[in-house]
């Protein structure tokens, strides 16, 4: 008996030229007797075992979509399992999760030197795989390599023609709307009828590392269609579907939001700011589209606190015009008399007027809201406001004055004043 079990474990079945992935993936599930998958690291379907009916829904899923869907692979993250994945080579038992229709199964990653290139999925149905057919599972990883390597380089040669495209797109290179959708036929993307551009600000220069886990998120991805991204330093940049939905802006918020955070609960990535063009249809405007993206983060980086929860051009208001409106005020010679009054003030008796005089504008004049981000008494407040308008000249029921004075308040800050 010990003869023949030291024989087995000697044996590899794997050491065999194989045509294809398909062909490999049902030689496993013949030598395990179980049903298999054979994934790339973003969990995209490879190939599958086609001579066995035993599965279970997120396989069958799987198969119909060439994916692993999106809330299984979310519910893999919280159990541990795919952080476990990608730090060992030894097979890895995955308990049935009902939730997502995952059976019992287990799971070995495949790997080139230190780098995950995909993975391999046996479904426990009717037998719990030993530990004979762990060392087998094994075996069959190292098998698999050379074949997801060819794959890989493949698919890296048409990731750098696909950036270079988005970059003649995003700097105005390619202008002919026949030649851009001929660029697309060619690299088998297709384009949307509506698409939006997306920035996310990254406070250092993106390393190797967290480009690997921005491709792993983006590609496991099904909220959105991503046609195009590249990677500029320090910004992730995204050309994305908007076709198909129903609240294109809201919907594609919700995206970056979701994205940022699991940028920071799985690689404890931070202070990530996103930002996303408004909707467009024309393939020629991409230039414009990612102008406005720079326009926000420019905007953000100035005005962080009034800006937080702004993501899209669309709703940046007033700051839209802020390049327009200090370019006049410069021609102009313009000064706005109350403020330079107030300023005065404020350096002579090393008061805060004009700080009071903002938030309080900023909260739309309510005392008790302006009383409550200064962390003072309300009489206070209405003390310091009853200053304002002497020294100011402030006559806080003129609309028209009070809008003035929030503008350029504004623009002081813009110019670092």
């Amino acid at each position: 008996m010990e003869v023949t079990s030291l024989s087995n474990r000697l044996h590899d079945p794997f050491k065999t030229a194989f045509d294809s992935l398909d062909e490999f993936a049902d030689l496993i599930s013949q030598v395990l007797k179980c049903p298999v998958t054979i994934e790339d690291v973003n969990h995209r379907l490879l190939a599958y075992s086609t001579h066995d009916e035993r599965t279970d829904p997120a396989r069958i899923s799987t198969i119909i979509g060439r994916r692993v869907p999106e809330k299984v692979i979310n519910q893999l993250w919280k159990e541990g399992t795919i952080p476990a994945l990608l730090q060992t080579s030894e097979p890895i038992r995955v308990k049935s999760i009902e939730d997502v229709g995952l059976s019992n199964r287990v799971a070995i990653s495949i790997w080139k030197q230190e780098e995950v290139i995909g993975f391999i999925w046996a479904l426990e149905i009717d037998k719990s795989l030993t530990d004979d057919d762990f060392i087998l599972l094994k075996k069959a990883a190292d098998a698999a390599k050379n074949k997801l390597l060819q794959l890989q380089t493949r698919k890296n040669k048409k990731e750098e023609r696909s950036q270079e495209f988005f970059w003649k797109l995003l700097t105005g290179h390619l202008k002919v709307q026949e030649e851009i959708f001929e660029n697309f036929h060619t690299l088998q993307i297709t384009p949307s009828s509506s698409f939006a551009v997306l920035v996310f600000q990254f406070n250092e220069n993106i390393t190797s590392k967290e480009e690997q886990n921005i491709s792993y998120l983006l590609k496991t991805n099904q909220r959105l269609k991503i046609m195009l991204y590249t990677i500029d330093c320090n910004q992730l940049i995204l050309l994305v579907s908007a076709e198909g939905l129903e609240n294109a802006l809201t919907e594609l918020e919700q995206f970056v939001q979701v994205f940022v955070l699991k940028m920071r609960d799985r690689y404890g990535v931070r202070d990530i700011t996103p930002v996303l063009s408004g909707i467009y249809k024309d393939y020629q405007k991409i230039r414009q589209a990612y102008e406005e993206t720079l326009s926000v983060l420019s905007i953000k980086q100035k005005f962080p606190c009034e800006t937080k929860d702004i993501y899209n051009y669309q709703k940046l208001g007033i700051y839209q015009f802020f390049g327009l409106l200090l370019e006049k005020r410069k021609n102009e010679e313009y000064e706005n008399y109350s403020l330079i009054k107030l300023h005065e003030y404020d350096q002579k008796h090393n008061s805060n007027l004009v700080e009071t005089l903002e938030i309080f504008l900023n909260n739309d004049n309510n005392i008790n809201d302006t009383a409550k981000e200064l962390n003072v008494h309300a009489n206070t407040l209405n003390y310091r406001l009853k200053r304002i308008a002497e020294i100011g000249e402030v006559n806080f029921k003129d609309p028209n004055q009070k809008m003035m004075l929030y503008l350029d308040l504004k623009l002081e800050k813009y110019q670092g004043i």
